[in-house]
């Protein structure tokens, strides 16, 4: 275990005695949110990133510690069992090179090789290969038998050769210097499958196409996996082709690797042809094959990791995203032929009253609406109007800011939101057992209600692949996936707090250390005993035992406890801690929280405690002085522009103000209410180079772009952030913009990317589905 805590240590930047610490926590059954809340002595401040890391991290060292001990075993049944082999074995750090060094021993079908094995040519390859000099055709002339059909000079020779072969291609030292050098070097190049032009058109960037795969970034590497799965493109890695005007090597570079670490030169010997022979086909049969294959896999994994990555924290920007509050709210999922569908909503999100109306074509029942919806908001006292961002919502904005405006005394204020996952959530079984007597489409309208007042307790309903804020998320492992946004759910969750007399099934379950059967059973509770008064009421629910008690109370909120501390993200176990500071202070505990003076004027290191260390007093100290405080920032909204509704409404030099939307590896889409995101390439996100568009910009933020270019065939927006700048467009005329820019380094890296993201679908929930132009499938 030394070992994988070293590791570890090294991968997420702490020392192994924390790793050690925080696996033992791990082991014992404790969260990661629990662990990097309240744990933070123990594990020296490791943070749920760095946990997350180590959680992951150690699952693959624990089955790589598992393979190892089998391949020791394998290997010592077969009495082939060295010392420096098992030490070769104890060190491996991948599972690829614990895979190498086992290829000898593995059991496996009969290959030629050991059939000339079986047939006594062992002695004839070994002689050769000791001894150029030898002529081959005469010292095989000593092995032909045929009781093993080696009928001649040629067929023993070939066997010989076969064993050679496997002997090379098997050796663990070879292979890592030829992935080395390939890795290094290569490239991975695709080129279109005859007769596809037409059907691949959208791939057409990539049908004659090479990068280096240690440069090539995962949504480029996405892409091309995906046009490959399609029957689009075939995909290979090999070196590239000599520059022109330069004489290619008689070997290919890799078969020159292979000659020189067996020590084999040409130098007119009689055998030098024949071991050449060998070492040609060592790489072209056997290991050719075998490094292209691994390395796709490699690019594709890499690629995944990264694409899930970048779905990961879309989602936890989204489900931190700033909440309107406890406000009465009208949702509205706008819609043209079956009209716009409506639900008002109480603070706390119950359903007051629903229905439909119909503002905009082909009915433009616009009087009667603008009543309805004037009466629901006189009735119900309505604050906000929540606008669904699907077909219709400018109509339906534009429908609503008259209304507002011809009743400035009701003090309305509207906003759209992103509406992804709002169609998968009504028609959820969840939905309808909360739902039972509403329509599917009214439910849509709750969440969009609902989603505005709290993001987090919404999204929260619907399974985190269905919120579309990633690329390429239907290519990826779905079980890494979905391993990957639970944690973030879990950490988004358990770091806002859930208060306990409120929460919906799927929010308990996310918080740290309920199951299913817990939940359940607090529901009962509640449904039978009315709220808890207390976190020690929790206890009093079948099966919430002392260890479930350490891991969730101090995420679960009891606002109407008589203790204050229970309304905070104080842990039960350090009140007597409060206790004593308000003792020594000679203050009541009720009169210290949230006096800000008088808890600046404390030292922490005054409390420290054998139990208690100074990371954990700060952090009471601070929940006192804001208890309960919610981590996500302060509301507000985009101004859209008037009279910009569609993405033909658009000219290049326009500054708009918007929503980012999704953020990607090569990019930030930003929705300024056309229907349609734009892409703020990277290169156009900020004045100074940045390696990451997270560096900049989250899903949610609000920002100001100029726009660059429109393309109205293919519906592609380009923009910047760079509102100070002449940032040339994407290179060539585009029918719309009427801008033609001499092309340069971001020009080609950003039409690069352009092509990329065209792959993606609007079901993925990037914007690369509006230059797919697949928008109005998702709408219906």
């Amino acid at each position: 275990m030394s070992l994988i805590y070293d590791q570890i240590a090294l991968e997420i930047a702490a020392n192994p005695a924390q790793v050690a610490a925080a696996v033992a926590l791990l082991d014992e059954g404790a969260t990661v949110p629990f662990i990097s809340r309240y744990r933070k002595e123990v594990t020296g401040g490791l943070d749920d990133t760095q946990l997350r890391k180590l959680q992951e991290r150690l699952v693959y060292l624990r089955e790589m510690q598992e393979r190892r001990d089998a391949i020791i075993k394998s290997i010592k049944e077969q009495d082939k069992l060295t010392p420096v082999l098992e030490q070769q074995i104890r060190a491996a750090l991948t599972k690829t090179e614990l895979e190498d060094l086992y290829l000898p021993y593995k059991l496996k079908r009969r290959t030629k090789a050991q059939i000339a094995r079986e047939a006594g040519l062992q002695p004839l390859a070994d002689a050769l290969f000791a001894d150029p000099s030898l002529v081959p055709e005469v010292l095989a002339d000593q092995y032909i038998n045929e009781e093993f059909a080696v009928t001649d000079v040629k067929a023993a020779l070939d066997g010989a050769k076969h064993i050679l072969i496997e002997q090379f291609s098997e050796d663990a030292a070879l292979l890592g210097r030829l992935r080395d050098y390939f890795w290094q070097r290569a490239q991975l190049f695709s080129e279109l499958v005859p007769g596809k032009e037409l059907e691949g058109s959208k791939y057409r960037d990539y049908f004659s196409f090479s990068e280096a795969l240690e440069k090539i970034p995962s949504h480029r590497a996405m892409a091309l996996f995906r046009a490959r799965k399609e029957g689009i493109l075939q995909l290979k890695v090999d070196l590239p082709e000599p520059p022109e005007g330069t004489t290619a090597p008689e070997q290919h570079p890799c078969e020159s690797l292979i000659a020189s670490f067996w020590n084999i030169r040409h130098q007119g010997r009689a055998a030098d042809n024949w071991l050449q022979e060998v070492v040609r086909w060592t790489w072209r049969v056997r290991l050719q094959t075998h490094l292209q294959t691994d390395f796709l896999t490699q690019i594709r994994e890499r690629a995944e990791e990264e694409a899930i990555a970048v779905f990961a924290r879309n989602i936890k920007d989204l489900l931190l995203a700033a909440p309107a509050g406890k406000k009465v709210t009208i949702g509205l999922d706008p819609g043209l032929r079956t009209g716009v569908k409506l639900s008002v909503v109480d603070g706390t999100g119950q359903v007051l009253d629903h229905g439909a109306i119909f503002p905009t074509a082909p009915l433009f029942k616009v009087k009667v609406a603008s009543e309805t919806l004037l009466r629901l908001c006189q009735r119900y006292k309505v604050e906000l109007i929540s606008i669904g961002n699907g077909t219709a919502s400018r109509e339906t904005d534009q429908f609503v800011a008259a209304l507002i405006k011809a009743h400035p005394e009701l003090g309305l204020k509207r906003v759209i939101v992103n509406e992804a996952g709002a169609s998968v959530y009504s028609a959820s079984e969840l939905a309808a057992l909360e739902f039972p007597d509403l329509d599917v489409t009214i439910r849509g309208a709750v969440s969009i209600a609902r989603r505005l007042q709290d993001p987090l307790s919404e999204l929260v309903k619907i399974q985190p692949e269905s919120i579309g804020v990633g690329q390429y998320q239907h290519d990826v492992s779905q079980v890494k996936l979905s391993r990957s946004l639970d944690g973030v759910v879990e950490d988004c969750v358990n770091a806002v707090g859930v208060d306990v007399n409120t929460a919906s099934v799927p929010l308990l379950k996310r918080v740290s250390g309920l199951s299913q059967t817990l939940v359940n059973n607090i529901i009962d509770y509640r449904n039978t005993h009315g709220v808890f008064k207390s976190r020690n009421d929790l206890k009093k629910v079948p099966r919430f035992g002392d260890k479930t008690f350490e891991q969730a109370a101090g995420f679960l909120r009891i606002l109407e406890s008589d203790n204050p501390l229970d309304a905070s993200a104080v842990h039960p176990e350090s009140y007597g801690i409060v206790s004593a500071i308000a003792k020594k202070n000679k203050r009541d505990i009720r009169s210290i929280i949230g006096d800000s003076n008088f808890l600046k004027s404390l030292r922490a290191q005054d409390y420290v405690t054998a139990e208690f260390g100074l990371p954990t007093i700060t952090d009471i100290l601070l929940e006192l002085d804001k208890p309960g405080r919610d981590p996500r920032p302060e509301f507000k909204t985009a101004e859209l522009k008037e009279g910009v509704e569609k993405i033909s409404d658009l000219q290049p030099g326009m500054i708009l103000e918007g929503t980012v939307s999704n953020v990607t590896n090569f990019g930030a889409f930003v929705d300024v209410g056309v229907h349609q995101d734009g892409l703020v390439h990277i290169s156009a996100l900020s004045e100074k180079f940045i390696s990451s568009p997270h560096d900049v910009v989250k899903a949610g933020d609000i920002v100001k772009v100029k726009v660059l270019e429109i393309d109205l065939d293919r519906k592609r927006i380009a923009m910047t952030m760079r509102l100070n700048s002449d940032l040339p467009a994407a290179g060539k005329n585009n029918k719309g913009s009427g801008v033609v820019q001499k092309p340069g380094k971001d020009d080609e890296r950003r039409k690069k990317d352009f092509a990329a993201i065209a792959q993606n679908k609007r079901q993925e929930g990037t914007m690369a589905a509006l230059f797919a132009q697949a928008l109005q499938d998702k709408k219906k």
